[in-house]
């Protein structure tokens, strides 16, 4: 039997940004937070890296608006990157204050008044400025977010539960297209509940899951890319999605990536002969931009029909290794890799979709009542390549600042009422799931091949013509049976694909994460690719 739920905001996704939100927000408000399976299983908990911020003070708010404008090629939105860098800053200062363990200095908190936590530098960043937890800073945060939203009796923390489709007025039939709420898949009972929200928020994370080899998490699907694209809204810079270049490379090694750390506390890109081919492509080396460093390996890997590349940092006092980078030193170790001793194996895997669904300062979207924030989002800040270790922090400055245009909002929005409930009516249960399983490799399959790190004119046309003949298939699949995860996921996957395929057949140019052989200069004027819906219904 389906239920319905009344909240003041829901939040569909428990990750950094979803969990920041809630507890950013006035105690009296009732919220829902939804998690597609475990509470821990988003991107957050496994980001190793940590959070960019200026902090020390030989940096600077213009230093770190310089190198997030270099990276991102002449994309980024600079009013988004300095409100951002801006912001950056009180975003820590809150994280300390909610007690996330981040390294310090040395054993013992400094009385001198200065700041007392250990900084490392990144890829793309001409200061060290990565505050983090050893090299596991999203566990970290996660975990003690996580432990302060359980201490909330106004929040509610809802497992195994998958947004199907949000809520509008136009699609009620309503004048106007306010979002009012969600119907959700309650995988414990098999139904399907409506949730009415005076406010929902979309804090899915990225789309990364549409690539065969991914650093993500099972759940980064685009679900709320594809949910809000439905609903109405416009999406931007879908093309650029980017390659961590180092993902270790072992059989049983899944999705596991080497943090970028390891590149700028000194660790060597080498060919299996032991040569270093980083310097051939930057000046900068191994401490290029992602993006070039994935290119650089890709090519390497093709030109010398080689499986990988090895990532070397034993070099290093072993001491220094174990301490700064336990979890990699323990996971490689689990495989037989020593790093104190041997290169790491490593290739480039999808990792991190910088763009999503249009948003304004406070993570408003298109549609009344809906915000978008996190990866979900696009705000402006990344551009064409997303600067290492702004993800996190982009979390935290636009979770606040949406809570704080909720706040101001609360006054003027009721609730939304009894909505319809979920028709299930006209459909069965499917003895043909191996149609989702075979749909769900095709599509990641040619995704990889044909809208990976290097693309053509052909690829995308390949890819396009394909990726229509699975949504078509898809769509009639979702008429015909009982909604699943799997069916949810693959649906959305595909859309956002296509979304993805439709934005890179636009750029007529390479430019940051989007290279094509079919045109590798890039333009003089910098444009975003915006994409903007069908009306409902039409």
């Amino acid at each position: 039997m389906s239920q319905h739920f009344q909240h003041d905001v829901l939040i569909i996704g428990s990750g950094a940004a979803g969990l920041t939100l809630a507890l950013t927000l006035p105690e009296r408000l009732r919220i829902a937070v939804l998690s597609k399976g475990e509470l821990a299983n988003g991107s957050t908990y496994w980001a190793q890296g940590g959070v960019a911020a200026v902090l020390d003070e030989s940096d600077t708010v213009d230093s770190h608006v310089a190198d997030t404008l270099n990276a991102g090629a002449g994309l980024c939105r600079e009013e988004a990157v300095r409100f951002t860098v801006e912001n950056s800053r009180e975003a820590i200062q809150w994280l300390i204050d909610q007690n996330v363990p981040f390294t310090r200095e040395n054993e013992q908190d400094r009385e001198d008044g200065g700041f007392a936590f250990h900084l490392t530098r990144e890829g793309g960043h001409s200061h060290r400025r990565i505050i983090h937890a050893a090299d596991a800073t999203g566990a970290a945060i996660f975990t003690t977010l996580l432990e302060k939203a359980r201490q909330r009796s106004n929040i509610e923390l809802l497992e195994q539960r998958v947004a199907v489709d949000l809520i509008t007025e136009r699609k009620l039939g309503l004048a106007g297209n306010r979002c009012m709420g969600a119907y959700v898949l309650n995988r414990v009972s098999g139904e399907v509940d409506t949730h009415s929200a005076r406010f929902v928020i979309l804090a899915t994370g990225g789309a990364a899951k549409v690539y065969l080899y991914t650093s993500n998490s099972d759940g980064a699907c685009g679900d709320g890319i594809a949910m809000a694209w439905r609903a109405g809204c416009r999406v931007g810079n879908l093309e650029f999605n980017q390659f961590h270049p180092t993902c270790l490379y072992h059989p049983q090694a899944k999705n596991f990536l080497i943090t970028e750390a390891v590149r700028g506390e000194g660790g060597l890109l080498k060919l299996p002969n032991g040569e270093r081919f980083m310097q051939r492509f930057d000046s900068r080396g191994e401490l290029a931009p992602r993006d070039i460093v994935a290119r650089a390996i890709d090519h390497e890997m093709k030109r010398l029909g080689i499986d990988c590349v090895y990532l070397d940092i034993s070099h290093k006092p072993a001491d220094f290794i174990r301490s700064h980078f336990p979890t990699v030193y323990e996971r490689c170790l689990s495989f037989g890799i020593d790093i104190t001793r041997q290169a790491i194996p490593v290739v480039p895997a999808a990792h991190y979709t910088c763009g999503g669904v249009v948003v304004d300062q406070h993570g408003q979207t298109d549609v009344p009542g809906l915000y978008a924030i996190g990866e979900t989002s696009f705000t402006g800040l990344h551009g064409a390549n997303r600067l290492a270790s702004n993800s996190l922090l982009e979390c935290f400055v636009y979770a606040r600042s949406a809570a704080a245009d909720i706040i101001a909002q609360l006054d003027q929005v009721r609730p939304a009422g009894n909505l319809p409930s979920w028709d299930a009516s006209q459909v069965t249960d499917s003895d043909e799931d191996v149609i989702i399983a075979h749909n769900w490799d095709e599509l990641r399959r040619f995704m990889w091949d044909y809208v990976g790190i290097v693309r053509t004119n052909k690829r995308l046309q390949r890819a396009q013509h394909r990726v229509r003949l699975l949504l078509s298939e898809i769509d009639e699949f979702y008429s015909n049976y009982k909604v699943s995860r799997d069916l949810i996921e693959l649906r959305n996957l595909a859309l956002v694909a296509e979304l993805m395929i439709r934005s890179a057949m636009l750029r007529h140019e390479s430019r940051g994460l989007h290279y094509t052989l079919d045109y590798p200069e890039m333009l003089e004027e910098a444009r975003d690719t915006i994409l903007v819906p069908p009306i409902y219904g039409d």
